[in-house]
């Protein structure tokens, strides 16, 4: 029986709350838990994620999925963005002081529980969130596996250059647009800022050729997203690390939101499988 905690909170980075869902199976004693962080402009409950986390739980691994404490939503409204001066102060070390504070609850609250072994932690990250789950494993012994789905390689790349970046300092907040709300998304200046302060930290390439831990990369050739040559990338640098690319798959394996079917979509049940029996140790 697949037991639900949804919705519960704790603080995140500046107190702000990080809202958070658990899902184990009753009848499992001590299974391994998935720590799944989401994307850019992304949250917990986007498209299929709820469903895959149900379905991991079936099958004897348990999930924790949380929003970060800074992508733009709230502990009334979780799904969507209503706080959108959060998202224009968010960054990556927020980021990962989120992660820090999910790792330190799960300590605490799952320590001494019969159907989830939190010693035995598997991130698994979606897009941006792939780049943050690599930074945490290769800074955070509690983490004793990692799954990259579809993750970033490099975070410096993805900020604007030349004019583009002057304008945004001079005007100190600049807007992308999310293709499915139509909300104009403010960028504080700080975010850039405050990845050169913590450029060295925020290096996903150097991260990855620490990890001492399992690592699975799974990606779409069908991308548009993030490049298929990412998923290369983190691959040469870690060449230890499995890597399955998965023939038409796109970024978010075939998903969407809001996803209304009772079954995962096949890219995804791809995705199931192979992280379930790399848990597993199966090769």
């Amino acid at each position: 029986m697949v037991v639900e905690e949804i919705n519960k909170v704790i603080k995140g980075a500046y107190s702000q709350p990080i809202v958070l869902d658990v899902f184990y199976n009753s009848t499992v004693k001590q299974a391994p838990l998935i720590i799944f962080c989401h994307g850019y402009k992304g949250f917990k409950d986007w498209g299929a994620w709820s469903l895959l986390a149900k379905t991991f739980a079936a099958s004897g691994v348990a999930v924790l999925k949380f929003n970060f404490s800074h992508n733009g939503g709230t502990v009334e409204q979780p799904i969507n963005f209503p706080n959108l001066e959060a998202f224009a102060h968010n960054n990556y070390i927020n980021e990962l002081e989120d992660l820090n504070q999910v790792l330190n609850w799960v300590e605490i609250t799952y320590g001494k529980h019969s159907n989830i072994d939190a010693t035995n932690i598997i991130l698994v990250g979606h897009s941006r969130g792939g780049g943050i789950a690599i930074l945490k494993a290769a800074e955070d012994s509690r983490v004793k596996k990692l799954v990259s789905l579809a993750g970033v390689s490099d975070f410096k790349s993805r900020f604007p250059k030349g004019a583009d970046l002057e304008a945004w300092k001079q005007d100190g907040v600049r807007f992308v647009i999310n293709g499915r709300t139509k909300q104009q998304m403010p960028h504080y200046y700080q975010f850039y800022e405050n990845f050169l302060a913590n450029e060295s930290r925020l290096n996903i390439q150097a991260a990855a050729r620490r990890l001492r831990l399992p690592y699975l990369i799974i990606h779409g050739d069908s991308d548009t997203s993030v490049d298929l040559n990412e998923a290369l990338m983190l691959h040469k640098w870690h060449p230890e690390s499995q890597l399955i690319v998965l023939e038409g798959a796109d970024h978010v394996f075939g998903s969407g939101h809001p996803w209304t079917f009772l079954d995962l979509p096949p890219s995804l049940q791809q995705g199931h499988s192979k992280i379930t029996r790399f848990i597993n140790n199966l090769h």
